[in-house]
């Protein structure tokens, strides 16, 4: 370029401003200009890169590290002989974590999360990664008779170097102070301060009855297990209530009875009588008489006024204090989530889950639940990522895999729903992923498949399932009606019909079972006493007082009125439900959308409503 201005000045100074000396000069000043531009644009892009590096250098943070007060208690190996002693190394472990957890200076993640690393594969480092934290307590229990040897040690995970170890051999009436020199040592090693109260908490004797603690160890082996069933809840209340007998001073475990009896209570997957709900109250008042501040107790009052009374604000007053006590603990968290979607708090109910899933990351039931809020608010795809994170965990997980397939059915993928479901062969007590099993054949409109199961599972009902036996007989008349067999589903519903009157009585609120009652006298043509029924259950569950499930109620109008011959009503009743979040009556727990108004026979009678039929094409539902 620079030749090029020189010989061009020559040019210029000999011959004057010639024809070919004009062109020649157009020609590199053309040159420059493109030089000039590539130039800029090299310096453009060494600006960029050299202001990206100073930017990621100056102002992107690394990857925070982890709390170095931060621990996770991997599962116990069981080394005894009798491998039915794998509930008492469960146990060690456990009492070991809640002494830990009690300490507000550690951070402590929950033995719902670290439980899914007990036949791990998996490096220390990527384990501590997933969980948070930088150190990880093992250990091993080798039960013989009345003797016990505990071995444990604290690892570094960043470099797996051993800050401590010990061995312990005991006998089993001395197991607490083993528990107790072990959180010492281990909040010793962390430099973790204790509190004159937390040194007390830990260093407590739950009891003195080694029978007595054998029992509630396996009470809680029950209570903690992953599937939350009727199996499960009828095993941990078995053991709980041997082990207040043989120590009725032993207040954790009338604490934990208290919370079996409540979440059983409320989840429906214990009948949900009068008498459970007065036990439920007692236990959680003689474990508070027997240790006012033991932070289980105060927890599990709290959850009694939530799961029982449905008295929110007591419940959050009791959940608070025993945060004081329990700092650690995710459940307090989410027990707040669950007050707060009962009353309709959406935004603050997912605030409280969120915390508990930092205290507890890997949590299925606690992510499990997250994921429904979302199915509630028909936020569809955070659903199902959410899901996905608990797949991630417990690979082909069938509640989860009928979870996903009832959100394709809401949106209307019925494809999709029997690809997730083909696969899924639930037991007659997972009652929720039969029924969406169920409810996928109703909408294909070709049930002649499970109309043979379900008669299977009935000719043996499992009396632990109580009123399920008679809300399976009457989704079997539900399919048989829309197989076009209408005398076969009328026996089945009269069926059901005498089978659930019979829980009416010791289960006067129990507003599942009365919803199931007023569908069934809807197919036996009983106008009157469905809507009674119906009336019925929005009283004893009315949505000022429960904003979840709550509207379940009005959907069972909805349904029988569109069945009944009251089209009005009926669509004044899905307008409603359309715009707001609700727990839905169905297996599914899924709120209606409009794509479930154009699958589901139920409302087969509007069809030619216009409308009806504005509803069921509503783009999607607010």
């Amino acid at each position: 370029m620079l030749a090029d201005l020189r010989n061009l000045k020559g040019e210029l100074e000999a011959e004057g401003s010639s024809p070919q000396t004009k062109a020649r000069a157009k020609s590199i000043v053309s040159k420059i200009k493109r030089h000039k531009r590539g130039v800029l644009l090299t310096l453009a892009a060494a600006l960029l890169a050299a202001a990206a590096f100073a930017y990621s250098f100056y102002f992107v943070a690394p990857a925070p590290s982890p709390n170095e007060k931060s621990i996770a208690v991997l599962p116990f190996e069981n080394r005894s002989e009798d491998k039915s002693n794998a509930y008492f190394t469960d146990g060690v472990q456990d009492e070991i974590l809640t002494r830990l957890s009690k300490i507000r200076d550690l951070k402590v993640i929950s033995r719902t999360s670290t439980q899914r690393y007990k036949n791990r594969s998996q490096k220390l480092s990527e384990i501590a990664n997933e969980l948070g934290v930088a150190n990880l307590l093992e250990g091993s229990v080798q039960k013989t008779n009345d003797q016990v040897r505990i071995n444990v040690q604290l690892i570094r995970a960043a470099n797996d170097s051993h800050l401590w170890a010990e061995t312990f051999d005991r006998k089993l009436t001395d197991i607490f102070s083993v528990e107790t020199e072990v959180a010492k040592a281990i909040a010793d090693q962390l430099r973790a301060h204790l509190t004159g109260q937390e040194e007390q908490v830990i260093a407590a004797r739950p009891t003195d009855n080694p029978e007595a603690y054998d029992a509630y160890l396996r009470g809680l082996a029950y209570s903690l297990k992953t599937a939350n069933t009727p199996a499960n809840a009828l095993g941990a209340q078995k053991y709980l209530r041997e082990a207040v007998k043989l120590d009725p001073k032993f207040a954790l475990s009338w604490a934990l009875l208290s919370y079996v009896d409540a979440r059983g209570y409320n989840s429906l997957y214990l009948q949900p009588t009068v008498a459970l709900r007065e036990e439920a109250r007692q236990a959680a008042e003689t474990a508070l008489t027997l240790q006012p501040n033991l932070g289980e107790a105060l927890h599990a009052k709290g959850f009694y006024h939530y799961a029982c009374l449905k008295d929110y604000d007591t419940a959050v007053r009791y959940f608070e204090q025993a945060r004081q006590l329990l700092p650690n603990s995710s459940r307090i968290p989410e027990s707040l989530a669950y007050v707060a979607r009962r009353r309709g708090q959406w935004d603050r109910s997912e605030s409280y889950f969120n915390e508990a899933e930092r205290l507890d990351p890997r949590n299925v039931f606690l992510l499990t639940s997250h994921a429904q809020s979302y199915m509630i608010l028909r936020r569809f795809p955070e659903a199902l990522r959410k899901f996905d994170q608990v797949l991630d965990i417990t690979p082909d997980d069938l509640d989860t895999l009928a979870n996903k397939a009832a959100i394709a059915q809401a949106e209307g993928d019925l494809p999709r729903a029997a690809a997730l479901l083909a696969p899924l062969h639930p037991n007659a007590d997972d009652t929720t992923a039969l029924e969406i099993q169920v409810y996928q054949a109703i909408l294909e409109r070709r049930p002649a498949q499970i109309i043979p199961r379900l008669k299977e599972i009935l000719a043996k009902p499992d009396p632990a399932l109580g009123f399920y036996n008679g809300e399976l007989r009457f989704w079997l008349g539900w399919a048989q009606e829309v197989a076009g067999d209408h005398a076969a589903a009328q026996e089945s519903w009269r069926q059901a019909r005498s089978e659930l009157e019979s829980f009416l009585k010791e289960q006067p609120e129990n507003y599942q079972l009365i919803g199931d009652l007023a569908l069934t006298d809807m197919g036996l043509g009983d106008k009157a006493a469905a809507l009674a029924l119906t009336e019925k259950a929005m009283a004893v569950m009315p949505i000022e007082k429960d904003a979840l499930a709550g509207p379940a109620s009005i959907e069972i109008l909805a349904r029988v009125a569109a069945r009944l011959g009251e089209p009005d009503r009926a669509i004044a009743a899905l307008q409603k439900l359309l715009s707001i979040p609700y727990a839905g009556p169905l297996a599914t727990g899924l709120p209606l959308t409009p794509a479930l108004l154009r699958l589901d026979p139920m409302f087969d009678p509007l069809r030619n409503n216009p409308r009806f039929q504005q509803l069921a094409e509503s783009p999607t539902a607010k």
